[in-house]
């Protein structure tokens, strides 16, 4: 049950009100935005809620178990605040929201009416849509280890124990020549044998992709140069020059 002011519970006996929805979002780098489906900008806690990416929400999808409840967001990529860029970067994922109901002519009339984090994004080539989803999907995720016949762990994390920051399993190199869309020779990497790299991790460090990460299908090794195929390819398109670190 939510705990309404008494000047909000005034306002909404009225009959006729002037209520508005408000998302406040906070991605993991610490970057707050504020968006309305009003028309004008409101303000409150020191966040402006802003119209421009006309933000709309959809029915809650709400169960009377512990299954996720779920709210779809929609809004245009025009917006200087939301970039298909910063959505293909991942910049959006799992950022928390709080969703508010408020008196637009008097936003210190408000209720919070939920608070969970963006799941999935479905994007278009001018619109996107993002899952909000409810606290309850933290629960869904596997706390502690398993144990099994493989290894649980992922290789370089604190349960495996092996340091990826080793030269011995860490190379940083650069783009000499693209083979395909997701296959090219590199420099850099001449100490380390054919196939050492193979399923493995490339970071990007510069060109069109920086900041991306995205795993090695295949390293192999000709007449001394590197070739380097990806799983899959890159958002962007991969450049001569480009830099990277790559682990084994």
């Amino acid at each position: 049950m939510k705990s309404l002011s008494p000047a909000l519970q005034a306002h909404l006996d009225e009959g006729t009100t002037t209520l508005a929805w408000c998302w406040r979002i906070t991605r993991a780098d610490g970057v707050t935005f504020g968006f309305t489906d009003h028309d004008r900008t409101l303000a409150f806690d020191g966040t402006d809620f802003e119209p421009e990416s006309g933000l709309t929400a959809s029915e809650v999808r709400s169960g009377s178990d512990l299954s996720v409840d779920a709210q779809d967001a929609g809004g245009v990529l025009t917006s200087d605040r939301i970039t298909e860029t910063d959505i293909l970067d991942g910049r959006w994922d799992n950022a928390e929201v709080e969703v508010w109901r408020v008196n637009w002519a008097d936003t210190g009339q408000r209720v919070l009416m939920r608070r969970g984090a963006i799941g999935q994004i479905r994007r278009g080539r001018l619109a996107f849509v993002a899952e909000v989803r409810s606290l309850a999907h933290v629960l869904g995720q596997t706390v502690g280890r398993t144990f099994q016949a493989t290894c649980d762990a992922a290789l370089g994390d604190a349960r495996c124990g092996v340091d990826l920051e080793n030269t011995a399993f860490k190379g940083a190199g650069a783009v000499i020549d693209l083979l395909r869309d997701r296959a090219f020779t590199a420099s850099g990497l001449g100490g380390f044998a054919s196939g050492w790299f193979t399923f493995g991790t490339l970071d990007w460090t510069s060109g069109a992709n920086a900041g991306r990460r995205t795993e090695v299908l295949g390293h192999d090794v000709t007449d001394g140069i590197a070739v380097l195929t990806l799983l899959e390819a890159p958002e962007r398109e991969i450049s001569e020059g480009d830099a990277f670190t790559i682990r084994a």
